[in-house]
């Protein structure tokens, strides 16, 4: 059944990047966009209620830093919101990242339908990954990306809820924070914020110019404006006027940040004792495995730092690995004299466990460096340090 979603999900993927061609594609593609047009009013219909006060955010004394993204995943998100938390701790800030927990475990589905036929609503804490003194659930529990910010970022709380105005508000009364990071928060207008930082992939500004669910958009290109600071991720040596010169065209204020992604380590997934340099790779037959929204960015990193890569095995965003498939993309590696399996951090944590495989399998570790508008990060982190009265209102597109 696993797969099978797996299956349709990859062919919807395909259809929505027009890999796919032929008669069930186009006929897909037709509805898809016409259900965009719908989408679209909804969207916007949305922000109009926010921002004619019908529909109310709420304020919980504390500095809000929104990170998010106009797209569907695929813009790097998780090092931008582990930098700025670590600068920001460091800073002497007390640090909670509110997360809603994709794909993280929930109750079972017939004690939701129990719970929706009988009218209960069971109000239940938020689920505390980290209180800042160290890791207190699993990443099946937590979901990847809030296990694996716990993971690196002692000192700092991480906190999963769908309902982030009460993670939030469990963050400051609980855990006596005064700095929340939403993670994803963009879309999430519900909690007023200080700041918004929007994430925009150099290489797809605006995924396939769409909105969902013909395209990758939540929101159209025009929403940019709600943005303070936008990073532009994945940036090379190549200038990036004309992309700035169209995000400017949507934001004419914001400060731009270029940075990339970039590699720092490979760490043996079973062996926290066996790390390796990026030079490690250099001229070796390798596997990659990922479950990511954009592989080929992981890929080309790859290549670059000289590696041969002689097996690509790609899995659906967020995919939780079974031992059978871990095994069949080993053995396939193995089969073609690769020296060892690769994959991303987001990845590792969600692997079976195995005491010893049959080839190393390595993460590779990624962090967030900026190229140009430094001082526009310095600027950024010094607002949020510095004291402040009341939060400003929101601005709304």
């Amino acid at each position: 059944m696993g797969e099978r979603l797996d299956s349709l999900e990859q062919f919807g993927i395909e259809v929505i990047l027009n890999r796919r061609r032929g008669f069930r594609a186009g006929l897909l593609r037709g509805l898809l966009t016409g259900l965009s047009g719908l989408f679209h009013g909804v969207v916007q219909g949305r922000l109009a209620l926010f921002r004619n006060r019908i529909k109310a955010d709420h304020y919980l004394g504390a500095m809000v830093i929104s990170v998010g993204n106009l797209t569907v995943g695929g813009t790097g998100k998780t090092p931008v919101v582990e930098m700025l938390a670590r600068r920001l701790h460091a800073e002497g800030r007390r640090v909670a990242v509110l997360s809603r927990g994709y794909k993280s475990k929930s109750l079972p589905l017939p004690h939701r339908l129990w719970n929706k036929f009988t009218g209960r609503t069971v109000e239940f804490p938020p689920r505390v990954v980290s209180d800042g003194s160290g890791l207190k659930l699993d990443s099946l529990t937590a979901g990847d990306e809030p296990f694996m910010l716990a993971k690196n970022l002692p000192g700092v709380a991480v906190i999963v809820d769908k309902d982030r105005v009460k993670a939030g508000r469990y963050a400051v009364k609980e855990l006596g924070c005064d700095t929340l990071i939403l993670d994803d928060g963009l879309q999430y207008l519900k909690l007023r914020r200080r700041l918004d930082v929007v994430l925009v992939d150099r290489n797809s500004p605006f995924g396939n110019e769409h909105l969902l669910p013909r395209g990758t958009l939540r929101e159209p290109p025009r929403n940019l404006r709600r943005a303070s600071h936008i990073f532009l991720t994945k940036c090379s040596s190549e200038p990036n006027d004309e992309i700035i010169a169209r995000l400017r065209l949507h934001n004419r204020t914001a400060s731009i940040l270029e940075c990339r992604h970039r590699p720092v380590h490979l760490q043996n997934v079973y062996d926290p004792d066996d790390r390796q340099e990026l030079s490690f790779v250099r001229g070796k037959k390798i596997a990659t495995i990922s479950g990511i929204a954009v592989p080929e960015s992981f890929e080309n990193i790859l290549d670059q730092l000289g590696a041969k890569i002689v097996v690509r095995r790609r899995f659906t965003d967020h995919h939780r690995y079974t031992e059978d498939e871990i095994d069949e993309a080993i053995l396939r590696a193995d089969d073609k004299l690769a020296h060892f399996a690769v994959t991303t951090e987001k990845d590792a944590v969600r692997f079976p466990a195995f005491e010893k495989t049959l080839l190393p399998v390595y993460f590779m570790r990624i962090e967030i460096e900026v190229l140009r508008g430094g001082a526009a990060l310095d600027e950024c982190v010094g607002r949020i340090c510095q004291p402040q009265g009341t939060a400003p209102p929101m601005k709304f597109a």
